[in-house]
């Protein structure tokens, strides 16, 4: 196990900057030429370039890209009923607690005559990338399709890399036909983002990209954000993130499984250990020794180990000082007290509070979405919700009564700024 130990008291300020860099993304220049390159193709080519990347890069040479809806049914009909049940379950968790963000409008009357209101709308269309490398992941679909349901989006698309048969994991069929998703294409990679972005006869544009991927697919989310006007997207996205903070009575068996779970997502995954106990430290590291080599995933979660940090702070309030400077995508907090330091952590993308709440029940079934900010955003980005599939937009209603109100103020503020016409605007108005 060759994951760091570190004493922060005992290393410089600049060995502290180090610690807590992330593994850096390789091949920048290299990277967003190829992902240019396969842009370009989309845009001149349409769907022939979409059928010709998905045999290069998947290896499997489709004949139709869209999934019919008898497809669905049957994938219906293969599930187990324990399998259905659990995606059920995790639907109607994920529901309930994005239904409570659904918005009202807000409207003030902010001086006799003067009202003004903040209105809320579904964005019109959107895109849902869905991975599908080493594992189908249908807990994905429901993260970004429960959301996109309940704002009420007027067309939601889903995408996903087809398997060597060219088809869709059963279990991310059902949980689309869950979300009323029923416009499913088999096309992953930079190429799909491509699609959504510009259009294509089979795959119609869409307005705002959503869901993780690969770096192909981040660095075209990227680059499509920046060059296609009206098109967004949900957010920067970098490997999957934790970081533990505990006390000397937290489990070390726990903290192990927690660290294992994030490194096991891949070899560029990052995973951190604050707390102010040696012992703890040790037990945490004989933990992850023994857990290691149980995992199937085990080599990818041992290359994630190399660049992760066991690190040993004077206390608890230097663990949260720590914490906050990394801004973690998952902070899981495993002390006696957890309540008494939620206060104190600012950056995180998402927190998990006490010893019986794994990472794991985020990814899947509390309710909470999944989808986090990565590489530090989580310090001035959200974690995905319910807003993210809507605009906010203002209205507002002026009586002559009320706009005399407001004139004087007006008249004097494009005094200042010199800008007549605006003036005029309302002076010809109340000369009326």
């Amino acid at each position: 196990m060759n994951t760091q130990v570190i004493n922060w008291q005992n290393i410089s300020q600049q060995q502290k900057v180090n610690s807590l860099a992330r593994p850096a993304i390789a091949d920048n220049a290299l990277l967003s030429t190829q992902v240019a390159d396969i842009l370009s193709h989309v845009k001149k080519q349409g769907d022939e370039a979409l059928f010709s990347l998905t045999e290069q890069f998947d290896g499997i040479a489709l004949n139709t890209l869209q999934v019919t809806s008898e497809q669905v049914e049957q994938a219906k009909l293969a599930l187990t009923d324990k399998r259905l049940n659990a995606i059920k379950t995790a639907y109607q968790q994920i529901k309930s607690f994005h239904c409570a963000q659904i918005p009202k409008d807000i409207s003030v009357e902010t001086c006799p005559g003067v009202r003004c209101t903040l209105k809320t709308e579904a964005i019109e269309s959107v895109g849902l990338y869905i991975p599908a490398g080493s594992a189908p992941l249908p807990s994905t679909v429901l993260m970004l399709g429960v959301p996109a349901q309940l704002a009420g989006c007027q067309r939601t698309v889903l995408v996903c890399p087809p398997d060597k048969k060219g088809q869709l994991a059963n279990e991310i069929l059902v949980a689309a036909q869950l979300c009323g998703i029923d416009e499913i294409y088999t096309i992953g990679g930079a190429q799909a983002i491509a699609a959504l972005a510009y259009g294509t006869k089979t795959i119609p544009s869409v307005n705002k990209v959503f869901g993780p991927g690969n770096r192909y697919v981040t660095e075209a989310k990227k680059q499509l954000s920046q060059h296609v006007l009206g098109f967004a997207i949900d957010m920067p996205a970098g490997p999957s993130e934790v970081l533990v903070i505990a006390d000397k009575e937290a489990n070390p068996a726990f903290i192990a499984a927690d660290l294992l779970s994030q490194a096991e997502h891949g070899a560029d995954s990052q995973v951190i250990l604050l707390t102010d106990s040696e012992d703890l430290i040790t037990e945490v590291a004989k933990e992850l020794t023994n857990q290691l080599v149980l995992l199937s995933r085990q080599k990818i979660a041992a290359l994630a180990l190399k660049q992760s940090r066991l690190i040993l702070t004077k206390d608890m309030s230097q663990a949260v000082e720590v914490s906050n400077l990394y801004g973690p995508e998952h902070l899981i907090v495993q002390t006696q007290e957890p309540q008494k330091l939620l206060s104190s952590l600012r950056n995180a993308g998402s927190i998990f509070v006490g010893a019986y709440t794994p990472e794991s029940a985020g990814d899947y079934a509390s309710g909470t979405n999944h989808v986090l900010p990565t590489y530090g955003y989580s310090k001035v980005i959200s974690s995905l919700s319910l807003a993210d599939f809507s605009r906010r937009y203002t209205v507002q209603e002026i009586s002559k009564a009320g706009l005399s109100k407001l004139a004087d103020c007006i008249i004097e503020l494009t005094d200042a700024e010199g800008l007549d016409a605006h003036q005029r605007a309302v002076t010809i108005r109340l000369e009326d």
